[in-house]
């Protein structure tokens, strides 16, 4: 995983853990990856990891049955989802309506490119 100097590296685990369940990789009870097993997985140290794991415990997107491992909440898809919404309209929305109103773009020049978006990737 890349990690950009912008957004703490625990935040954009966090991320990563919230795109799995939202893509349905990770589904609800499913258990997920230990923090020694993601840590490896992402090439970072195991405390960053259990920082972003007590994160989303904290955003109730996982729990820990202790001595079994972490698991996704019943409610993590709409948890996650709430999440990474307020996310994007706190920190990337104000940027893409900046540079919108700095290059004389409007929302509806905006909706053939996000169409054709959904159908390469989504589809």
């Amino acid at each position: 995983m890349q990690f950009k100097d912008s957004q703490s590296i625990y935040l954009q685990i966090a991320d990563y853990v919230c795109e799995k369940i939202l893509l349905g990789e990770w589904k609800a009870e499913q258990r997920i990856p230990s923090v020694r097993e993601l840590a490896v997985q992402l090439e970072v140290n195991p405390n960053t990891v259990m920082h972003t794991f007590d994160f989303l415990q904290q955003q109730e997107i996982i729990y820990n049955q202790r001595g079994i491992g972490y698991f996704v909440t019943a409610a993590a898809r709409e948890q996650a989802l709430a999440y990474r919404k307020e996310e994007f309209l706190q920190k990337d929305l104000p940027g893409v309506f900046r540079n919108m109103y700095l290059l004389g773009m409007d929302t509806e020049e905006l909706k053939p490119r996000f169409e054709k978006f959904i159908k390469q990737n989504f589809s």
